[in-house]
């Protein structure tokens, strides 16, 4: 029936939506290795506006320890420090005059063991938004008119396996990010 196909193809988009989210939400997590997108969504002074720092400048990682960056504009290496220091991500910036350095220190095993919670706790989210979307998506199957019990038993079904493949999806997630925050 087209109308179970529809809230399917629904399901199937808000879960990817869900996971997704949890992607980029383990992204942020340091885990220890410089990562440009550590950064992402420090915003810099820029004129009287506030813009992302990636709009500003060009970021390099030379080694697995140091973030580079290079403002387009030299008089911004300060306001750029600043941002970075307001942000209170646990970096502490340094410039030469032509670039904000960013050394990465070393992450301790207590720290580590945080970030490991942290993982869990993000990816424990990401499986709640998959299971009540499971929920919401049967409550809206079983409302449809006219459709068999067979046909609503099916799409049950077919939920469930969406909301496995995609719990499975998570775990994979989170056992890579937790496996990159403790290697030394």
């Amino acid at each position: 029936m087209e109308e179970i196909e529809l809230y399917l193809e629904d399901a199937k988009d808000r879960m990817n939506k869900a996971i997704n989210h949890v992607a980029n939400e383990l992204v942020k997590i340091r885990a220890g290795k410089a990562n440009p997108s550590m950064l992402d969504g420090i915003m810099v002074s820029y004129y009287g506006a506030l813009s992302p720092l990636n709009q500003v400048s060009s970021m390099t990682t030379p080694d697995a320890r140091s973030i580079f960056i290079k403002p387009w504009e030299k008089n911004l290496i300060q306001e750029i420090e600043k941002a970075i220091m307001a942000a209170n991500i646990g970096l502490t910036p340094q410039n030469d005059g032509q670039q904000v350095i960013i050394n990465i220190p070393m992450l301790t095993e207590e720290r580590r063991k945080q970030l490991v919670k942290q993982v869990a706790q993000e990816c424990e989210h990401g499986k709640v938004s998959v299971r009540s979307i499971r929920k919401e998506t049967n409550e809206a199957l079983k409302k449809i008119k006219g459709a068999s019990e067979d046909d609503i038993k099916n799409a049950e079904e077919t939920v469930q396996k969406l909301t496995d493949d995609f719990i499975l999806k998570i775990d994979g997630l989170m056992k890579k990010k937790e496996a990159e925050i403790m290697t030394v």
